[in-house]
């Protein structure tokens, strides 16, 4: 696994029609797709390469809790090792590690606040680039957000577990500090206070589109909803919040060209 420990190295979307959420996502980001042959699982690739996947939930998974969200993966040395510390630490294992022949082995955990992600030691030769952690990428990630009931609690968990640095911070006002966190050759997200009307403490996973505007046509004209206007963040760009026509919270970045 050539990432190193503590890099998000894929992102994926569980969802209620793979179909729907193709066509949506696709004409939002210009993501292509491949299906892999042994499961319906939709491969997805942005400008540069893979960025994740989009896999429907089960009637099992349905049963148990799941709803349309988007998930990420951080890359581990030892999996078994990570997800024993994380449980140590008052997170969750809420699936132990298991095996994908020719993908690695991961576990489905969750921090000490109930923020869930996966964990993944993967077996490709080839680096990540789902997360463009140097240069701007159409369809990657471009940013990754925490938001918690417990930001110091947070801060310490992740940068001991994942080797993180929080470095800057930006004061939101009544919304509190925004805290970045650094690993490898720049930053690569932040941590918040969750809101009071957020039911619970989760990662948002920031894409990149061309055009801000142009996302803000797709998404009405694709049956999401926006939540979040376009907003300017520091150097020029605009971000926005929404919610595909399954129900997932998503966000996007970009410029405004007009």
């Amino acid at each position: 696994m050539p990432n190193k420990h503590g890099d998000f190295v894929w992102y994926e979307l569980l969802t209620s029609d793979a179909d729907a959420a193709q066509e949506f996502y696709g004409a939002l980001l210009g993501w292509t797709f491949e299906t892999r042959e042994d499961m319906d699982y939709r491969m997805v690739a942005g400008s540069d390469g893979g960025v994740g996947g989009f896999m429907p939930i089960t009637d099992e998974m349905k049963a148990n809790g799941a709803q349309p969200a988007w998930l990420g993966y951080i890359a581990v040395d030892d999996v078994d090792a990570s997800a024993a510390a994380i449980k140590d630490a008052g997170g969750a294992v809420h699936m132990e590690p298991w095996d994908i022949e020719g993908v690695g082995r991961m576990a489905f955990v969750a921090d000490p606040q109930g923020a869930m992600f996966y964990i993944m030691n993967g077996s490709s030769d080839e680096k990540s680039g789902a997360f463009a952690d140097t240069d701007p990428k159409v369809g990657h990630c471009a940013w990754n957000e925490l938001a918690t009931a417990d930001q110091s609690g947070a801060v310490d968990f992740y940068t001991d577990k994942f080797g993180w640095e929080q470095k800057e911070e930006m004061d939101m006002g009544p919304m509190g500090t925004y805290q970045f966190f650094h690993h490898g050759p720049g930053m690569i997200g932040a941590v918040m206070t969750k809101p009071d009307e957020m039911p619970m403490s989760a990662w948002t996973y920031y894409f990149r589109v061309a055009d801000i505007d142009t996302a803000v046509e797709t998404i009405t004209s694709k049956g999401g909803q926006i939540t979040l206007e376009p907003t300017e963040i520091p150097g020029g760009e605009f971000q926005l919040n929404g919610v595909d026509p399954q129900g997932a919270h998503f966000a996007v970045i970009g410029k405004r060209s007009a």
